[in-house]
């Protein structure tokens, strides 16, 4: 084994054991699982296919003491240009049931929320979920940050959380214990829930939904992505992370961002997106290293320009190499793109 894959040779038995060794991979690009497409390889990685195979491969990692990353849509993470060093879990745990007459809808953890749950709950009348259509995240992900929209239209009037439609889930503890936990235990708040302070991990989750008019929920989720699509790039020909950073009460991390005059900035192939200013877009190749010199540069005139320090949202993984150091430079926006102050202006000449 090279000295890169830092996994010694009885927990490299123990993982072959328990997962079985044509199903532990080597030296696996994470790009692809990524949002961003950005990241280098994974020493080892192994996709869980069900609920049993994802806690079972927890545990193993646990009890052995490998480094180890679960993976799910991969949105909001930066993987760095090297790699990660350990094991890579994917959660590819998928399956779902429906059941009608009690109006609930049960997913393993890595069942993706638009289009696996959204469409099933729909295509049997029941309501709950169409608001959060087009968001890219797992079950897993919805609950780890309480997965919000705000909605319905054409008001909307309030932020919707995927608190209210959760039943209850069922979780591996982080004392490696497997139970059934009801929406409370999560402790959810505005992008946050327990999941943030403990190191449980969700294996499945059942909501609790309600009949409605097909037609009216299709009608949420065309509205919904039109919405979406006027200020969030397409992520197949503009992949991001989402938000970068963090947002600031009352201020709005994107309106600095825009107020100095950062839209359109680029590093290398990293860009901050003129359709969002708080989103940064893998225009061209980007690597790890132009996104985290892209983050510091904005960070930087931000805070001189305005006073506030900008705080990171995404999380970082694995190993990067020095941020680059290519100098900034504005693209120009492209033209059948909107920006949120053109938008602003636009609804203002509208309702006038």
């Amino acid at each position: 084994m090279s000295d890169k894959n830092r996994i010694d040779a009885p927990a490299l038995e123990a993982l072959h054991a328990a997962l079985g060794a044509d199903r532990l991979r080597r030296d696996v690009p994470l790009a692809p699982f990524t949002t961003f497409k950005i990241g280098g390889p994974a020493d080892f990685f192994y996709e869980a296919r069900t609920a049993d195979e994802l806690a079972t491969a927890l545990l193993v990692a646990r009890q052995t003491g490998i480094r180890f990353f679960l993976l799910g849509m991969g949105a909001n993470i930066l993987i760095g240009d090297l790699g990660f060093r350990g094991l890579v879990i994917r959660n590819a745990a998928k399956h779902t049931q429906i059941f009608p007459e009690k109006h609930r809808l049960w997913a393993e953890s890595g069942a993706i929320v638009y289009p696996d749950l959204i469409e099933l709950a729909v295509n049997h009348g029941l309501s709950g979920l169409e608001h959060y259509v087009g968001i890219p995240s797992t079950v897993g992900g919805a609950l780890w940050q309480n997965l919000h929209f705000l909605s319905p239209p054409p008001e909307r009037e309030r932020t919707m959380f995927i608190e209210e439609v959760l039943l209850e889930a069922d979780l591996l503890t982080e004392e490696n214990e497997r139970k059934t936990v009801s929406v409370e235990y999560f402790e959810f708040g505005y992008d946050y829930s327990v999941l943030h302070r403990r190191a449980d991990i969700v294996l499945a989750a059942t909501f609790q939904l309600r009949p409605n008019s097909e037609a009216r929920m299709r009608e949420i989720m065309a509205a919904n992505l039109e919405w979406r699509a006027l200020r969030h790039p397409p992520l197949d020909t503009e992949p991001s992370a989402g938000s970068i950073f963090k947002k600031i009460q009352g201020v709005g991390a994107g309106r600095l961002i825009d107020e100095c005059d950062l839209l359109g900035t680029r590093i290398g192939g990293a860009e901050v997106t003129h359709r969002h200013a708080n989103i940064m877009i893998n225009r061209d190749g980007a690597t790890a290293a132009d996104v985290r010199a892209l983050i510091a540069h904005v960070q930087d005139v931000v805070k001189r320009e305005t006073g506030y320090q900008l705080e990171t949202e995404i999380s970082f993984i694995g190993e990067f190499a020095p941020p680059s150091e290519a100098a900034p430079y504005k693209a120009p926006k492209p033209p059948d793109v909107m920006t949120a102050s053109e938008r602003i202006a636009a609804q203002k000449e509208q309702a006038a």
